[in-house]
């Protein structure tokens, strides 16, 4: 079973330094130890579902470390902005981080466990958390919700760039990989013979001479493309009759096999469906129809108008802020929704979380969903700053107000660069917002224990 936190404290062995950053480095961990020693209920939640991943057993034997010493590593892992791996080396050579760890004589806790502890997490937790922490900062004064700013940005997968081609190769590969994984456990059961070399130089052509202007080279390529589908589709054909063969066996790890191939097989029968239409019918398939990866199935195609990265690949979030940069809200879409869309609900969850609207809510102009819901907005709200045409920006007031609105870009940037939402590298729909989530989570803890801002 796991413990919430430590009874007994232990002595500190971390020396204090000389230097100004070092001393502004150990300012920032120190308060934000003090804000979760003085709140409590943040690790209340936490503990709510992190209890799930050590329940016990008949000897009675406690889990080595506590709910504690598990949020405050991934607050280490989030703020630091580093791998998983990496933030394990910067604890291990950091008495004062293992102070804060509040650890002890325990060793640093394996990567492999925090990875394991993210995905314990549930997204909801992690807005009741933020919620949380916003009632302490408009308690103590540090935000003020009577303004609002809003934007939409793209947090990407960790996926590679999604061609036919390269999407065959990846079904192929991993197909090959279990079956080959397969194959110890099944001896003389697999006859086929795959040519993985084969298939793969196949990939290679495809994609190096795609865009050859020579017609010749193009038929080439053509004949490749028919070759790649038939060879996937005859691999396909072996993993659906080791399923079959997987289901019927006794051993458990061949059964894990046969249950990991078959979570793959409908995304690449979607992936073959794909490149049919698009090579052999000649057809020009929409991104709805797509997959992107067989790996993030949930990954979407988001196109912003972005000149340096017309198209990205991952999920659409919104970010709402007050005048102090604290984000107030923030959600995670599972399919984009147009920001025209979204003022309504954004009103709707300020009110939740505060029992009243907002008296200012300031977008830029893709929020404008029209005069009639426009209306409605104004009727909530005593100022709305989201220009339409170009004569509003003659208001000196509106302009200010714009002006703010631009703040969020600043705080988007820190999330990015500082907090891990550039990319995220964890699987599933459900892993990515935990991720984003804690990421927010972070940045408001990291405000909240520095000095104020104006």
């Amino acid at each position: 079973m796991r413990q919430k936190l430590d009874t007994q404290l232990y002595l500190s062995w971390a020396t204090a330094s000389d230097s100004k950053i070092v001393r502004a480095y150990e300012t920032k961990y120190n308060r934000i130890g003090q804000i979760l020693d003085e709140n409590p209920s943040i690790l209340n939640l936490f503990d709510r579902d992190i209890c799930k991943l050590s329940t016990g057993n008949e000897e009675g034997r406690e889990a080595e470390y506590t709910s504690e010493n598990l949020l405050r590593a991934m607050i280490v892992h989030q703020v630091e902005g580093s791998s998983l791996r990496k933030t394990m080396v910067t604890l291990a050579h950091s008495l004062f981080l293992q102070e804060f760890l509040k650890l002890g004589t325990r060793s640093v806790p394996d990567y492999s466990l925090l990875d394991r502890v993210l995905k314990a997490v549930e997204p909801k937790t992690l807005v009741e958390i933020n919620h949380l922490l916003t009632g302490i900062a408009v308690a103590k004064g540090r935000a003020d919700p009577s303004t609002l700013r809003v934007d939409t940005t793209v947090v990407e997968a960790n996926i590679h760039w999604p061609t036919d081609s390269s999407l065959l190769w990846d079904s192929w590969r991993t197909l090959y990989r279990l079956l080959e994984e397969g194959r110890k456990h099944l001896p003389g059961e697999l006859e086929n013979r795959f040519h993985n070399r084969k298939a793969k130089k196949i990939h290679l052509f495809i994609t190096r001479y795609s865009a050859s202007p020579s017609k010749k080279r193009q038929r080439t390529v053509a004949k490749c493309k028919r070759k790649l589908i038939v060879q996937v589709e005859r691999i396909v054909d072996a993993a659906q009759a080791f399923v079959e063969m997987a289901r019927k066996g006794r051993g458990g790890l061949l059964q894990a096999i046969g249950l990991e191939m078959g979570s793959f097989l409908p995304k690449i029968q979607k992936v073959i469906g794909v490149a049919r239409r698009a090579w052999l019918a000649g057809e020009v398939v929409p991104a709805a129809d797509r997959i992107f990866s067989i790996f993030e199935d949930h990954v979407e195609l988001i196109k912003r108008g972005r000149r340096h990265k017309p198209v990205e690949f991952g999920h659409m979030i919104l970010v709402g802020q007050t005048r102090e940069k604290w984000i107030t809200q923030y959600d995670v879409m599972e399919k984009k929704i147009p920001d025209c869309r979204l003022p309504e609900s954004i009103l709707q969850r300020h009110e939740e979380t505060f029992g009243e609207m907002p008296k200012t809510l300031v977008a830029d102009k893709g929020f404008w969903g029209g005069e009639e819901e426009m209306a409605k907005i104004r009727r909530k709200v005593k100022v709305l700053a989201i220009p339409q045409r170009l004569r509003d920006w003659a208001d000196e007031a509106f302009v200010a107000l714009q002006h703010f609105r631009a703040g969020i870009e600043g705080t988007i940037s820190v999330l990015k660069r500082a907090f891990g939402l550039l990319r995220c590298r964890y699987r599933g729909f459900r892993s990515f917002s935990s991720h984003v989530g804690l990421g927010v989570f972070c940045h408001n803890l990291v405000l909240l224990a520095g000095p104020p801002t104006g």
